[in-house]
């Protein structure tokens, strides 16, 4: 049972794999170092990346976004949502003691005292919602990771690319070509990303918020792209333009975690205010 455990959960809480990325992109750190991190890096995410890297097929991928992404499962409200995500903490766990929303808060609240658009703001508050998929049964590799996309070659720019070499798909030629299924600059809406909380959540919200945040939501975990610049081939004019804001969003989501802890009461009436400004009382989850 505890080897079952530790292959279907490595990491002790979803929060690792953010703080894993955090130090990967510290701030000031060069390109030499970042090509270093393998060295450091905490052997529960290291096994975390080796599940992902083998397990996210292109049918795998295509399986769970007929399964989540026709929002089936009930309405609710982004602030049951959030409760019910603040389920995920860890109440044994010494060095936890924030709860999910204040996570989101750290991040929103960096983001509204620098003064961007309340939809920026918001787009920090609900950004990590989807990862209630853990809670819906799905395994970790399934929900949290740098996102990459399936169907073609591999960047070596994604993490641990070495991992792909057990997945599936490594054998289908067809999916080991630059472009495998896809066509020049065709689009990212058209090219399938590996599985996790930025595609679910950007579903629950693709109704109600400007392009700008939608872009945060669904690529904020496709690192190879935004901070190295892979598979550009497979963008277009509007991708481009857009990830200029995926970027802005990429440091608010690594670094508020060292920020002071929200002040929950004092803010609460300007988030239920935002959030009303944008979302209906309940939504399709």
């Amino acid at each position: 049972m505890d080897d079952l455990l530790r292959t279907s959960a490595p990491l002790k809480e979803l929060d690792d794999w953010d703080d894993f990325v955090a130090t990967r992109y510290q701030q000031g750190k060069s390109e030499e170092q970042f090509r270093n991190y393998r060295a450091d890096a905490n052997p529960t995410v290291t096994e975390f990346y080796r599940q992902n890297h083998a397990q996210q097929t292109l049918d795998f991928v295509l399986k769970k976004k007929a399964e989540y992404c026709g929002l089936r499962r009930g309405k609710k409200s982004i602030w049951e949502m959030a409760e019910y995500l603040n389920t995920l903490v860890d109440e044994s766990d010494p060095d936890t003691d924030l709860s999910q929303i204040e996570h989101l808060l750290q991040t929103s609240e960096a983001i509204r005292k620098d003064g961007h658009p309340r939809s920026f703001i918001l787009t920090g508050f609900v950004h990590d919602l989807g990862k209630v998929l853990c809670l819906y049964g799905e395994p970790q590799w399934a929900v949290v990771g740098d996102t990459f996309p399936v169907g073609c070659a591999y960047s070596d720019q994604v993490v641990f690319p070495e991992f792909f070499g057990a997945n599936p798909d490594a054998n289908v030629p067809e999916y080991q070509t630059k472009y495998g299924i896809y066509e020049h600059r065709c689009g990212l809406d058209k090219v399938q990303l590996s599985f996790g909380h930025d595609e679910y959540i950007y579903q629950v919200a693709r109704n109600y918020l400007p392009d700008e945040g939608l872009y945060m939501l669904r690529y904020h975990s496709f690192y190879a792209a935004h901070r190295h610049n892979a598979y550009r081939h497979l963008m277009n004019e509007h991708d481009e333009k857009m990830f200029e804001w995926v970027r802005k969003f990429n440091p608010y989501d690594l670094y508020s975690k060292g920020r002071e802890r929200p002040g929950t009461q004092a803010i609460l009436p300007f988030y239920q205010d935002l959030v009303s400004e944008f979302f209906p009382d309940q939504l399709d989850w």
